[in-house]
C-alpha cells in the first residue's frame, strides 16, 4: 500500500492542484466542477495512506470510492465534512467525487498563541483515533460552504493587521457549526446509537457470564472499543448524547447492580464481592456504591437483612 506524508502545506496544495500557498502556514481552497462533471481523485485501484503534519478540514460530495479514517468509510453522497489531526492517518480509495471540493489546511504554528488553539483540543471530532463522518444536511451543507467562502475571500484580499483575527473568527465559528452539526447527528441516528447501546450491554453481560471480572478486572473501555470497533471517544460521546451517561457511568451502573446481587449471597464479604466484581481495592468498591446509591454495601445488606 502506498503512504505519503504531506510534511507541509506547500506539499499539500500541489498535490491537491492548487498553487503555493500565500502563507505556509495557512491554505484554503476550492475544486470547482460543475454538477455534470466528475473528478476521480485517484488514478490508481491501490489503497493510498495519507498524514499530515496539519490540521485538514474537507468537504466532499462523495460518488463512489472509499475515505476510510480509522474504521470509519466516508460513502455518503451529501456533503462529507471531516476532520484531520496532525499526525493522523487516513486512507483513500478509487474516490470520485462531484460538485465542487473545499480543503481548509493550517499548521498549529498558526494558531500557537491564541485561545483557539486550546478550543480545538475539545472538539472530539478532531480526536478520535477512529473518526466518524459529519454527513451534512442540504441546509447545513449551504451554511458551511458560506463559511469556506468567506475564509477564502479574505484569504485572497489585501492582507493587513487584521486578516489573521478575521481568518481565525471564521475558522472558530465553523467549528462550532461543525460541534452543532455532529451532535444533531449523534441525535438523529438513534437506531444507529440504539444499536451501539445494545452490542454495549450485550458485551458487558457476556464480560461477566465468562467470568472475566475476577480474572482480568473491571472491564476497560479500550477493551469494549476495541471490541465494537470504534473509537473510545466516540463510544462515550454516543451514549452521552443517546442516554445522557459516558460509557464509563454505565460500566459503574451495571457493576453496581452486579453488586447488588452479589451482596445478597450472605456467604460473601464485602471484600469479596468487590474482588468478584474486579475491583483490586475494595475500598473503591465501598466508595463507588455509596457514591451510586447512597448507602454502603454493608447498609445495604443490613436494610435488606431487616425485610
Amino acid at each position: 500500500m502506498k503512504s505519503i506524508n504531506f510534511k507541509n502545506i506547500t506539499e499539500f496544495n500541489l498535490a491537491q492542484g492548487f498553487p503555493e500557498p500565500e502563507n505556509p502556514l495557512f491554505s484554503i481552497g476550492q475544486k470547482k466542477l460543475n454538477d455534470s462533471e466528475i473528478e476521480n481523485c485517484v488514478t490508481s485501484s491501490d489503497e493510498i495512506n495519507y498524514t499530515n503534519q496539519f490540521y485538514v478540514i474537507s468537504l466532499k460530495n462523495i460518488v463512489s470510492g472509499e475515505i476510510i479514517y480509522g474504521r470509519t468509510k466516508y460513502d455518503c453522497n451529501t456533503g462529507t465534512l471531516f476532520f484531520s489531526a496532525p499526525n493522523q492517518t487516513y486512507t483513500v480509495k478509487n474516490l470520485v467525487v462531484s460538485s465542487a471540493s473545499w480543503f481548509l489546511a493550517f499548521h498549529e504554528d498558526f494558531i500557537n498563541g491564541l485561545d483557539i488553539r486550546k478550543k480545538i483540543k475539545s472538539y472530539n471530532f478532531f480526536n478520535y483515533n477512529v473518526n466518524e463522518a459529519l454527513h451534512l444536511s442540504p441546509k447545513e451543507e449551504k451554511i458551511i460552504k458560506s463559511i469556506f467562502s468567506n475564509i477564502e475571500a479574505e484569504y485572497n484580499s489585501f492582507q493587513d493587521e487584521f486578516s489573521k483575527e478575521l481568518i481565525i473568527s471564521h475558522i472558530e465559528t465553523l467549528l462550532k457549526y461543525a460541534d452543532r452539526f455532529y451532535k444533531r447527528q449523534f441525535l438523529v441516528r438513534k437506531e444507529l446509537s440504539g444499536d451501539l447501546h445494545t452490542r454495549f450491554y450485550e458485551y458487558l453481560i457476556n464480560y461477566v457470564d465468562e467470568f472475566n471480572l475476577e480474572k482480568t478486572g473491571v472491564p476497560k473501555i479500550e477493551n469494549i472499543a476495541k471490541h465494537l470497533t470504534i473509537s473510545t471517544r466516540y463510544l462515550s460521546d454516543t451514549l452521552k448524547a443517546e442516554t445522557g451517561k459516558t460509557a464509563i457511568e454505565h460500566i459503574n451502573l451495571f457493576l453496581i447492580e452486579e453488586a447488588k446481587d452479589l451482596l445478597l449471597k450472605r456467604n460473601l464479604t464485602i471484600s469479596e464481592t468487590a474482588y468478584k466484581l474486579g475491583f483490586e481495592y475494595p475500598q473503591y468498591f465501598s466508595r463507588l456504591f455509596k457514591n451510586k446509591t447512597g448507602m454502603s454495601p454493608s447498609e445495604y445488606q443490613k436494610s435488606f437483612g431487616d425485610n
